[in-house]
């Protein structure tokens, strides 16, 4: 009879109604249990859960039968409280369920131009500690549906009422001084009401009729801000994303003429700016551009800065943010929103934000331990790279640095006098072996620059020089040494020597991969490289950096975390099968735009924050021979970013390495993280080792933590041939078009 009953039961549950997406997850977090737990239980993918809670997709028996019977039970024992009437709507800082993907830390592990791009610069040092705005209530939100949101109506809601926020979202996580989240999205309604759309679906009525009174009215009433990201550190500003509708309203130009887009920023004589000052408010040396940010001087201990954001004047570049920039406002908080909550919110373009995420976890200064008198005073924060620029050493200076004045006009530097770390970009000639497979397999490494700064030991502060010094593969610093003795036909693999075909192999030590013919400067990883493979190096001089960390470390782990949890909620996850991967990570971005934009954006802050350390002259009147602004930035570090570089591609390295002797493969093409190699098949699979589900140990492997690679495209050999012959190049960089196989005459640098 019992078996009857549960037969009826399940019966029952099997056509029972389900809670709507929203409740489902408030019932599991109610009862604490994680998303994991229930996938556990229900034996299905955590994602599948992340998707049923989302609303994305829904559950079908005979898990659909277990999952309603979770839920019932779970609604039970908390029963859903009576929305409030309108009139007693919550208060705006009444906490909103967080939906961030929790993942766990992975094992360790684009064609690469880590330049940055020109753009802001570093907020006033005359900017003080964030204003509290927790003394204030945020006024109730009331229900609009904007003219331009008209494809989205998620946001609609009884006044006041806030909606539970959308996958990948944070609102005010525990600080009530932000209850409404890092940031909002300004447009203008139906009604010609300014409304302000914040993260989680929560939608603000703007009472301000000026741009001097929308900052006020941000730092006193609108709750926005993120709490800081380490102890010494400082909250974020509010950032105000304004829509073409709400700069008309403001006074200001839904676009900027040529003139003003060569400069920046509109005219100083501007009627807002004039408003702006006389409201005693100032602007940063960069003026009302893209990402202005509006502050006071230091009024005691408080601080007062807003920025904006103007996507119609390129504010979100569409390499980095996609059409970001053309999305309704609810679409576009939620894009920022999971870029801020991940990440943190950005104060500029993704390089200006991936080096602002370096200082915001490392702060240059914290507070002392109270003295006689009980004062705390600013010291110095260990492990920072201080409040003081350093110069760097010769060798690490780009051309035009005054350290590099007093060299003849136009001498060009060889590699004895010029630290020249970059990506790979190498190819050659197909053997005939190779002519008779049949495609050409690309493999790229995931967040391959982020996994190159884990772990890595940098300088902090200025460089020593030294003569004739014992090599150390754990001091960071620039070494002048001969690597001509390397030989890659012979070399050391772990502990045994292994003979190889070094013809076919790229050199480890140039970015074209040619062979050293000479002393030549390269970064500690590119030297402590050579004596791993079995050879002895004696540098003749040196620029070490006797004070030094691993300074990246916080720094990798975050954007590693923003970038797992995003591909979590695409579908892709950590413990897929190499065959579950791959086929997960076809048109993984398709699944939700919006979270592929966030991707998109976290992988070039990663290379665009390295390649602020090493910021060249932006116009302004420059000439070689005198400073130029990013030099007075402590963060100004090109040996960092030369250390980087250079443990990049020696990982690569070693992988090939690795693979050639284990299969006698060798790659055709490597650009940046992408390697090439012929194949019998088309798929990573027909080029990786595997051998009853396992890697090679020290190899490549699939999957998605950094480090690990992935597909980046096949085409045929024929194909290949064909472009070479086209083109009549024989070394023709077949990782540049593997993805989609488009070339054109401007690619082959005709």
């Amino acid at each position: 009879m019992s078996e009857l009953f549960d037969r009826i039961d399940a019966l029952v549950a099997s056509r029972s109604p389900l809670p709507p997406p929203a409740e489902r997850k408030r019932l599991r977090a109610a009862h604490g249990l994680t998303l994991d737990e229930v996938a556990a239980a229900l034996d299905v993918r955590r994602a599948t859960v992340s998707g049923w809670e989302a609303g994305k997709t829904e559950p079908r028996p005979p898990e659909r039968d277990a999952y309603a019977r979770l839920l019932d039970k779970l609604a039970e024992l908390y029963p859903t409280t009576p929305a409030p009437a309108a009139e007693t709507a919550p208060a705006p800082d009444a906490p909103v369920p967080a939906t961030l993907t929790a993942v766990p830390a992975p094992a360790q592990g684009q064609p690469l131009s880590i330049e940055p791009t020109p753009d802001d610069e570093d907020v006033s040092a005359s900017l003080t500690p964030q204003v509290s705005a927790s003394d204030h209530a945020a006024a109730p939100a009331a229900a609009r549906t904007p003219a331009s949101a008209t494809k989205s109506t998620s946001t609609s809601r009884p006044p006041g009422a806030k909606k539970v926020a959308p996958a990948g979202t944070s609102v005010g996580e525990s600080d009530p001084r932000f209850a409404n989240g890092p940031l909002a999205v300004l447009d203008v309604d139906a009604d010609g009401q300014v409304v302000a759309y914040c993260v989680g679906g929560l939608v603000l009525d703007v009472p301000a009729k000026s741009l001097p009174s929308l900052v006020e009215w941000t730092l006193k009433e609108a709750k926005l801000g993120q709490p800081k990201l380490s102890g010494p550190g400082r909250a974020a500003d509010p950032l105000l994303v304004l829509t073409a509708a709400a700069l008309e309203r403001y006074g200001l130009p839904t676009k900027l003429s040529e003139q003003e887009k060569d400069a920046g920023r509109i005219p100083e004589g501007h009627k807002v700016i004039k408003q702006l000052a006389r409201a005693q408010w100032k602007l940063t040396k960069r003026g009302f551009g893209p990402w202005a940010r509006i502050y006071r001087p230091a009024t005691g201990s408080e601080r007062a800065c807003v920025q904006l954001c103007i996507p119609s004047w390129n504010a979100l570049d569409t390499r980095h943010w996609g059409e970001s920039g053309q999305l309704p406002p609810a679409e576009l908080a939620r894009v920022l929103g999971v870029y801020a909550a991940r990440v943190m919110t950005p104060r500029g373009s993704t390089a200006v934000t991936g080096l602002e995420l370096m200082t915001a976890l490392h702060p240059p200064t914290r507070a002392s331990a109270p003295d006689t008198d009980g004062r705390r005073h600013s010291e110095h924060n260990p492990g920072s790279l201080g409040k003081d620029p350093v110069d760097c050493g010769p060798c690490e200076a780009p051309d035009g640095h005054p350290l590099l004045k007093g060299l003849p006009r136009f001498h060009v530097r060889g590699p004895a006098e010029k630290l020249f770390e970059e990506a790979y970009d190498w190819a050659r000639p197909m053997t005939d072996a190779e002519c008779t497979l049949r495609y050409l397999v690309g493999i790229d490494v995931n967040m391959a620059f982020a996994a190159g700064a884990n772990g890595l030991n940098v300088g902090l502060g200025e460089p020593t020089h030294v003569r004739n010094p014992v090599f150390d593969p754990k001091l960071p610093g620039s070494w002048l040494v001969d690597l001509s003795h390397v030989d890659l036909s012979r070399v050391k693999a772990g502990k045994e020597w292994v003979d190889l075909d070094g013809s076919l192999l790229p050199s480890p030590f140039t970015p074209k991969g040619d062979h050293p013919e000479g002393p030549a400067w390269y970064a500690t990883p590119t030297v402590a490289y050579a004596e791993e493979l079995g050879y002895d190096v004696t540098p003749a001089e040196a620029y070490a950096r006797y004070d030094n960390g691993r300074y990246l470390d916080g720094w990798y782990q975050r954007l590693r975390d923003a970038y797992l949890a995003t591909m979590a909620d695409l579908g892709v996850t950590a413990d897929l099968s190499p065959e579950d991967f791959l086929t997960a990570m076809d048109g993984y971005k398709a699944r939700d735009p919006e979270l592929g934009i966030v991707i998109t954006a976290i992988k070039a802050t990663v290379k665009g924050g390295l390649g602020k350390l090493r910021e060249r002259p932006r116009g302004e009147g420059w000439r070689p021979g005198e400073r130029w602004r990013a030099l007075e930035r402590p963060t100004w570090r090109p040996d960092i970013r030369a250390a980087v570089i250079s443990r990049t591609r020696i990982n690569l390295h070693r992988k090939i390495v690795k693979h050639a002797a284990f299969t006698g493969q060798y790659p055709i093409a490597v650009l940046s993280d992408c390697v090439v190699y012929a194949a019998d098949g088309p798929s990573p699979l027909d080029v990786l080792p595997y051998r009853d589900g396992k890697p090679l140990p020290g190899g490549f492997k699939l999957g998605i933590n950094p480090g690990l690679v992935k597909h980046e495209g096949t085409q045929t050999v024929l194909w290949g041939e064909g472009v070479r012959e086209q083109f009549d190049a024989p070394q023709l960089n077949f990782a540049r078009f593997i993805k989609d196989g488009t070339v054109t005459a401007a690619d082959n640098g005709e």
